[in-house]
């Protein structure tokens, strides 16, 4: 809650032309990030929406109580769902409907605002970790919500797998959390998209 009063103090106070919306991993730009967020992201009037451990109804929770409150972004970058494998062990379909809801909300009050929605990124060191799998069946369900208007769908997974899908500790340490490297690897493989749906040259 502090950190939610916080935030929708931050966007009360200027413009936020882009806002990433997520969990930890998100939250991370602050940390691991920092760098990379300065130089790409602060010019643009970024704005971080990434709360550590948040799930669906949490994400969705906030953007219904102030958040996207008198704001007007040009792209709202979306990642979201890892925590509902663990900590409530949603079934795919479940965490799929609850990105679905948090789409719908950013729609319904930022018409103006273009989507770009991104798949979980992969955890666990191997191609079979049971979670991994879990979170590959929820993106593979997120791909029907794009619409190529105003919701795009980017899966930047295999960027930070090698050919046998393998999950290295130098992009993610922990299997879940990027470090500066692997933020760096999030940051490039979207920057064509995020240019070109903010109307940038």
């Amino acid at each position: 809650m502090e950190r939610h009063a916080r935030t929708v103090d931050r966007l009360r106070q200027g413009p936020a032309d882009l806002i990433f919306i997520g969990d930890s991993i998100t939250q991370g730009w602050e940390a691991d990030g920092q760098r990379i967020w300065n130089a790409l992201y602060r010019h643009r009037h970024a704005a971080n929406l990434g709360f550590n451990g948040d799930q669906t109804d949490n994400v969705l929770w906030r953007l219904q109580n102030g958040e996207l409150d008198g704001i007007a972004p040009t792209l709202a970058v979306v990642m979201i769902g890892t925590n509902n494998a663990t900590r409530r062990e949603d079934p795919p379909e479940d965490t799929a409907a609850g990105i679905q809801a948090i789409v719908t909300t950013i729609r319904t009050r930022l018409p103006g605002t273009k989507i770009l929605l991104l798949a979980i990124f992969p955890r666990g060191h191997s191609a079979d970790d049971p979670l991994r799998r879990v979170n590959d069946a929820v993106n593979d369900r997120l791909r029907a919500f794009a619409d190529q208007r105003q919701i795009f769908f980017l899966d930047l997974g295999p960027q930070f797998l090698d050919r046998a899908g393998r999950l290295s500790e130098d992009v993610m340490p922990d299997a879940l959390h990027p470090n500066e490297r692997g933020y760096r690897i999030w940051a490039d493989g979207m920057e064509g998209l995020v240019k070109q749906l903010m109307g940038e040259p």
